[in-house]
């Protein structure tokens, strides 16, 4: 099972265009997404702040790894579907 992080914020429309085009691969590939607001943390506003929203993403036994930040690199995104 993947696993996907989005480090966001609210009324970030950046954000939200991430979620929503992240969401459009449920139909294909089966993966859960946790959001998470940077703005409620502060580890996480440390590490994040500017670069929102940033997804990470997890497969059963692998480390977290970074795939994209502000807008979704589908190339990346595919390329972890798939490895």
């Amino acid at each position: 099972m993947m696993h996907f992080t989005l480090y966001s914020r609210s009324y970030c429309h950046l954000c939200d265009d991430m979620l929503e085009q992240l969401q459009s691969y449920s139909a294909d590939y089966a993966f859960t997404v946790e959001v998470l607001d940077v703005d409620a943390d502060d580890a996480l506003l440390a590490l994040y702040d500017e670069s929102v929203p940033v997804l990470m993403g997890k497969k059963d036994g692998q480390a977290e790894q970074r795939i994209c930040h502000y807008f979704l690199d589908t190339a990346a995104l595919k390329a972890f579907f798939h490895a």
